[in-house]
């Protein structure tokens, strides 16, 4: 049994998109960042503490065959992490240190079941084309970076200042399914092989 420990609509549609079958129990953890944690460190950290933390509220539950997924995505500059907007201020500040300018969005995902545990990251270089005040501005006015990292969503209405991306654009949504079928297969073929020892 696969359990996606996200509320994510979109990772959910993308589980979905490639053809999992799965249940939802998202995980509420702390989401802040450790003292200078680099960007690929906090988000494989997250995603696996998710993951450990489902895990244990379900193990009872599914029993040997449950695997959980846990993700994490963030956006950054510089080095410095822009997560989710606090507010449409905060959502206006990300967008204007984005603009016209090329940033990373990294995703960790993390498979846990009884026997393992596998942690992997990917990463996305996004470009942004300039944008005005007044764009800045209509865009925050619409709702749609409230709950996104990087006060940006790619597949909604910024999609018109991205005129390239370099890697996995299913990462910059929300998940990198390529990854997470490539580690599922390698998951499943390990849990077997352990069984047949």
């Amino acid at each position: 049994m696969l359990v996606l420990a996200s509320a994510s609509p979109r990772r959910r549609e993308l589980l979905t998109q490639a053809g999992f079958e799965f249940r939802v129990h998202p995980a509420h953890i702390p989401e802040e960042p450790l003292l200078n944690e680099d960007p690929v460190a906090y988000v494989s950290r997250l995603a696996r503490e998710k993951a450990e933390v489902v895990f244990k509220q379900l193990s009872s539950v599914y029993g040997a065959g449950l695997v959980v997924l846990g993700a994490d995505t963030t956006v950054t500059l510089d080095d410095q992490i822009l997560g989710k907007p606090e507010s449409a201020q905060d959502a206006t500040r990300m967008l204007r240190l984005l603009s016209g300018r090329t940033h990373r969005v990294i995703t960790g995902v993390a498979l846990v079941s009884a026997a393992q545990t596998q942690v992997a990251s990917e990463v996305t270089s996004v470009e942004f084309l300039g944008l005005s005040d007044e764009q800045i501005a209509e865009y925050v006015a619409t709702g749609e970076p409230s709950d996104k990292a990087g006060a940006y969503a790619i597949q909604g209405r910024a999609a018109r200042w991205i005129p390239r991306i370099e890697g996995c654009y299913f990462n910059v949504v929300g998940l990198p399914i390529a990854l997470v079928a490539t580690l599922l297969e390698a998951f499943s073929l390990r849990t077997s092989s352990q069984r047949e020892l």
